[in-house]
């Protein structure tokens, strides 16, 4: 392997990982937004406070549709797909508008289920290790899985105690990330 391709991968993984970040806070700010969770929480002050400055000046131009932040899409979008075509650019290969927009599309629906999944499984193991704390990363948790879970406790209810709703909850989830992220991909690239 030679220092340019060295020096240019590893450019590339900064710019992935600082990118990434961004685009999961942006990502919680929609979700956490679009499902009224509590806009008091710290962590929801420290989401809305990072993610600001490029979110309301387009707000004067994109107003919300319903509980919709079209503003926060489009940042999303537009900082997924710079990311993108900047580590594209470091590693050499050429960007093409056409699939970097499908790409940033389709990375970003992953990552919405992505937040779901996860948040249920943490959730699911912090329940087991300390039931019943509050702490503000918890109610975040609780604001992002309970329209999720809610539905599935009503048709599983417990067995001896357990609640197998989050285990159905990913289960439903991955299926439904994986019919929707290839009935994308065949659209989007066929």
């Amino acid at each position: 392997m030679n220092g340019g391709n060295l020096l240019g991968d590893t450019l590339g993984f900064v710019i992935q990982v600082l990118v990434g970040l961004y685009v999961l806070v942006l990502m919680l700010r929609l979700l956490l937004g679009w499902l009224r969770a509590d806009f008091y929480n710290p962590l929801s002050q420290f989401i809305v406070k990072v993610t600001n400055p490029p979110v309301i000046p387009l707000r004067r131009l994109l107003p919300p549709l319903g509980r919709l932040d079209t503003a926060t899409v489009v940042v999303m979008l537009v900082v997924q797909m710079l990311g993108v075509a900047l580590v594209m650019l470091v590693s050499g290969r050429p960007v093409h508008p056409y699939p970097l927009l499908a790409h940033s599309l389709i990375e970003l629906i992953s990552l919405g289920f992505s937040v779901f999944i996860f948040a249920i499984l943490i959730q699911a193991i912090l329940s087991w290790v300390n039931p019943g704390g509050y702490n503000p990363a918890l109610a975040i948790l609780h604001s992002l899985t309970e329209p999720v879970l809610r539905p599935l406790r009503g048709l599983i209810p417990p067995i001896s105690g357990i609640d197998l709703s989050p285990l159905f909850a990913i289960l439903i989830l991955e299926v439904a990330r994986r019919l929707v992220l290839g009935l994308l991909t065949a659209l989007l690239f066929a």
